[in-house]
C-alpha cells in the first residue's frame, strides 16, 4: 500500500502508484513527461505516433526517422529513471510490427496497444520471443465486446491472454472509440462498461489462472475519480489530461497555456481525417475545416493504414506536431472532457501528492 492507495501490480511488475499516464501524440508524452511519472511510483508512457514528424530528417528519410526517434526517446527516459516504461502504440499504424519489435528490443516494460484491435503477433516477432521478454501487453479498448474478441483470438492462437487490458470511456481525449449518438449516452458510460469488461475478463483470468489487471481511463480527472473506479473494480487508472499541464510535460508552454485558459464550451467532438470522432480544444483551425476548408499537404510517408490522404482535409499528424510546437495556426490540441478545469501548471509531483491527499480524504 502507498499512503492508502494500492498498488498496481502487472504480472511481476508493481507500479507503487495505481497511474499509467496516458500516451499523448505528436510529442507530448515524451522522456521528460514519463520519466518523471515512473519516478513518482506510477507508469510512463511514450506516444509512439508520429515521433518522427520532430525531427529535421523526416522529410527525406521517414520511416528511418521515426525508428530513430522512438529509440533515442525510449533510451533518454531509461536513463532517467528506473522506473515502469511504456509506450502507447497505435495498430493502425504502418510501421506497426517494427514499432513493437523495437519495444521488444529496448526492453520496454509494456505496451498499450490501441486504434484497432491486436489479434495477431507483428510478421516480425515469434510468439516464443514474446514469451521469453519481459513485455506486458495491453490493448486499449472501448467496450467488452473488444475484449472477447482479443481474448478469444489470443486464447486460440497463441495460448495465452494479454496482460492486462485499459478501458477507455467516452469522455476521453483524442480519437474515441465511440459513435457520436453514444458519446453522451449513459449507457456507454465508463462506470457500465467497466462493469461488463470485468466479467468478460473474469472467464478469461479464470480459464487461464492468471490476473488481469483493468485499467480505466477518460474522465478521470482527481483522487475522488481514482477511489470510485478502484471500488467499482478497476486495478488502476490511465490520466492523461492532467499530466498535460505539468513543468514536466514535453508540449510547449503555449500547448499547457491553452489548457490553462479553456473553458467548458470550447472542449468540443471534431470528426478527423481518420473518419473517427475525438475530442478536442476549439481553435480557428477546426473552424476552418468545419466549414469546409481545406489545409494542403505533402504526405511523406503513409503513417496510418486508415488515411486516404488524396482526401483528408488535412494532415492529422502534422497538424498535431504544429499544436506541439504551439503554432496553432496551423493545428489543434486534442484534450479530456474534464481539460477546462485545470486552472494551473504544477509539477507531477505536485500532481501526484494532490491526487493521493483527494484519494485519502474522499469518502
Amino acid at each position: 500500500m502507498n499512503n492508502g492507495i494500492p498498488e498496481l501490480k502487472i504480472g511481476n511488475l508493481v507500479a507503487k502508484m495505481p497511474i499509467i499516464q496516458g500516451g499523448m501524440g505528436v510529442g507530448i508524452s515524451m522522456a521528460g513527461l514519463v520519466s518523471a511519472v515512473a519516478n513518482e511510483g506510477g507508469v510512463g508512457v511514450i506516444s509512439t505516433v508520429g515521433i518522427g514528424l520532430l525531427e529535421p530528417g523526416f522529410k527525406k528519410y521517414p520511416k528511418r526517422t521515426n525508428k530513430e526517434a522512438l529509440v533515442k526517446e525510449i533510451r533518454k527516459a531509461k536513463k532517467s529513471t528506473s522506473g515502469i516504461i511504456g509506450l502507447n502504440i497505435m495498430v493502425a499504424l504502418s510501421d506497426f510490427d517494427e514499432t513493437v519489435k523495437i519495444a521488444l528490443q529496448e526492453k520496454v516494460d509494456v505496451i498499450f496497444l490501441g486504434a484497432g484491435l491486436p489479434l495477431k503477433l507483428p510478421n516480425n516477432i515469434t510468439l516464443e520471443e514474446l514469451r521469453k521478454s519481459r513485455l506486458k501487453v495491453f490493448p486499449i479498448v472501448s467496450s467488452a465486446r473488444a475484449v472477447k474478441v482479443i481474448f478469444q483470438s489470443w486464447a486460440k492462437k497463441f495460448n495465452r491472454i494479454p496482460d492486462g487490458i485499459v478501458v477507455e470511456g467516452p469522455m476521453a481525449g483524442g480519437h474515441l472509440g465511440f459513435k457520436f449518438d453514444q458519446i453522451k449516452d449513459p449507457l456507454y458510460s465508463l462506470e457500465t462498461i467497466l462493469a461488463e469488461v470485468i466479467r468478460v475478463k473474469n472467464e478469461f483470468a479464470l480459464k487461464f489462472n492468471k490476473s488481469i489487471p483493468v485499467i480505466v481511463g477518460g474522465g478521470i480527472y482527481n483522487g475522488v475519480d481514482i477511489k470510485k473506479f478502484l471500488n467499482l473494480g478497476a486495478n488502476g487508472v490511465q490520466m492523461g489530461t492532467r499530466f498535460v499541464a505539468t513543468k514536466e510535460c514535453d508540449a510547449s508552454e503555449e500547448f499547457k497555456d491553452l489548457y490553462i485558459k479553456c473553458k467548458k464550451e470550447d472542449i468540443v467532438i471534431i470528426k478527423s481525417p481518420l473518419g473517427l470522432f475525438g475530442r478536442a480544444i476549439n481553435n480557428k483551425f477546426l473552424q476552418d475545416v468545419a466549414s469546409g476548408l481545406k489545409k494542403p499537404f505533402a504526405c511523406p510517408w503513409k503513417c496510418l493504414k486508415v488515411c486516404d490522404f488524396t482526401k483528408a482535409p488535412y494532415c492529422i499528424g502534422l497538424a498535431l506536431t504544429s499544436a506541439k510546437m504551439g503554432i496553432f495556426k496551423n493545428g489543434f490540441a486534442f484534450a479530456g472532457e474534464n481539460a477546462y478545469r485545470i486552472k494551473e501548471i504544477i509539477s507531477v509531483r505536485e500532481l501526484i501528492q494532490s491526487l493521493v491527499k483527494e484519494y485519502q480524504l474522499s469518502v
